[in-house]
């Protein structure tokens, strides 16, 4: 089944280039000139991903995408706007967005996100065996050579994050931004490692050769696959 897409943008150029790029790849776009017609066409059915222009002319795109995430928290959303400050990036991300391009930008980059962004946010099955670790994400259980163990929320929350990425290399700002988006934790902190350790402790047959938790030095950590 072909994925769905809803581009939010009041440029009408754009917006018809990137339906005939969209539907070339493969995808179904749903066009919106402006916030109202969006609403409209969330009304009525739910895209897989949203694109989400940041300067719309009956709304402001940080509350939209902090409104969207409120109501449809499954649905990832890349803006995609002329703002390329810092500043405006950190916003975008703090709102809730999944990914952020700058216009003017290449059709390939913007498909390898949204594939990528598709990806990430694909329902892992109810329940997966992966050697010794059983994991049961419909009863919230986690098992080693079928004895349950207890997890702490936050390290449920890693374990779900890792495995639904299993085979990428995830970075501390990206488990960061997942796990912990409301707290400060600053670059010098090592309370991402320690909680990682942690669940290492629990889930690996030797914590100081994980088999699962991987890590990728100077990159962050990756789930095998």
């Amino acid at each position: 089944m072909k994925k769905q897409l809803l581009v939010v943008d009041d440029d009408p150029d754009i917006l018809k280039v990137l339906k005939a790029n969209f539907e070339l790849y493969g995808f179904d776009a749903v066009t919106a000139a402006n916030w109202a017609e969006a609403h409209d066409i969330l009304n009525n059915q739910l895209p897989d991903i949203i694109i989400l222009d940041l300067m719309l002319p009956d709304s402001d795109g940080i509350q939209i995408c902090r409104l969207l995430k409120d109501q449809y928290p499954r649905i990832p959303i890349i803006m995609l706007t002329a703002k390329d400050s810092v500043f405006d990036k950190v916003m975008g991300f703090e709102s809730g967005a999944d990914d952020y391009i700058v216009k003017p930008f290449e059709t390939l980059e913007l498909i390898a996100r949204i594939r990528a962004c598709l990806k990430r946010t694909m329902p892992v099955d109810s329940t997966i065996v992966i050697n010794n670790l059983e994991v049961n994400f419909s009863a919230h259980t986690v098992k080693v050579k079928g004895k349950e163990i207890e997890l702490t929320p936050k390290e449920y929350e890693l374990l779900h994050l890792f495995i639904t990425n299993r085979g990428e290399v995830i970075s501390r700002q990206f488990i960061r931004k997942k796990i912990w988006r409301e707290s400060e934790i600053y670059s010098w902190s090592r309370v991402i490692d320690v909680h990682i350790q942690h669940l290492r402790h629990k889930i690996e047959k030797n914590p100081s050769e994980p088999e699962y938790i991987l890590t990728v030095s100077g990159a962050g950590y990756k789930f095998r696959q």
